[in-house]
């Protein structure tokens, strides 16, 4: 008998609501410098002093990202269930929907990028590290399937901590089931960017993380498989300091850019725009 790996209900697709940023004092992780949480949301969430780019809400992303009032999420009434009946899994799951108001670690939808219609994936960390389950999996490859159907781009943005142990076998099954979609989606002559954040590890780095036709990275990003120390244990070797940094990864011809987040709205619309997607205004 077949498992049911998520739930399906009503598909309700909606706006995001903007968030409001904390009032709470913020020191940055990198170079401790104070910042002022106003100014700081303003900076898209990069430190003025030395440039390290936090890590998103995927809701943030998509409003830096998306023109104003255009995303319309996709699939996201998906829910994943318990397939392995691991103890403890659905009350965390339970607990993050709560306090990211996700059902699961990615968002995706349409959105308009410069007056050019997209579909936008975003993964996002805060939801058990972006780690990739059924779900993820299957929002993924039906955005996809409605990319192409609709002839419209593809644009991810990823971020993960690998597979999701609490799915086993099933969580490891979405690297196939996602890359098969995007062959089928680039057999359709569609155009996928990836977009590289901190981090982007694992499973999904091992799979359609590095499969876009263009892939950009953010500014010293974590881009990897497995862990330094674990390779380093394999290997019996010291690795360089920058290793399996997104500069890193760009220095051994693994991604084609790397693009500050206040350049990344533009440089989006200018490729997009390059490969014969116009911009539809208004409506």
């Amino acid at each position: 008998m077949l498992i049911d790996l998520f739930q399906k209900t009503r598909e309700n697709s909606h706006r995001i609501k903007p968030q409001k940023p904390q009032n709470d004092g913020l020191t940055c992780k990198k170079c401790g410098v104070e910042l002022s949480p106003a100014k700081y949301g303003k900076n898209l969430y990069v430190c003025p002093n030395c440039g390290a780019h936090a890590r998103l809400l995927a809701k943030t992303r998509i409003r830096q990202i998306a023109d104003k009032d255009s995303f319309s999420e996709l699939f996201g009434s998906l829910q994943t269930l318990d397939p392995l009946g691991f103890e403890g899994y659905p009350e965390k799951i339970a607990v993050l929907r709560e306090k990211t108001g996700m059902n699961d670690a990615v968002l995706t939808g349409t959105c308009r990028i410069d007056g050019i219609e997209s579909c936008i994936g975003v993964m996002d960390s805060h939801f058990m590290m972006a780690s990739m389950g059924s779900v993820v999996g299957e929002k993924l490859t039906r955005l996809f399937e409605y990319a192409a159907e609709q002839r419209l781009p593809v644009i991810l943005f990823t971020c993960s901590g690998g597979a999701r142990m609490q799915e086993g076998m099933f969580s490891l099954l979405q690297m196939a089931k996602v890359s098969g979609a995007v062959a089928k989606y680039s057999e359709a002559g569609g155009l996928y960017i990836t977009v590289l954040t901190d981090p982007t590890t694992g499973g999904v780095t091992a799979s359609f993380a590095m499969l876009g036709d263009i892939i950009l990275a953010e500014p010293e990003a974590t881009v990897g498989f497995a862990g330094r120390r674990v390779i380093e244990g394999t290997i019996g070797e010291k690795l360089p300091d920058s290793f399996q940094s997104s500069e890193f990864v760009l220095e051994h011809g693994f991604c084609d850019a790397i693009v500050p987040r206040s350049r990344m709205k533009q440089t989006l619309s200018s490729l997009l725009s390059l490969h014969g997607y116009t911009a539809k205004r208004g409506g």
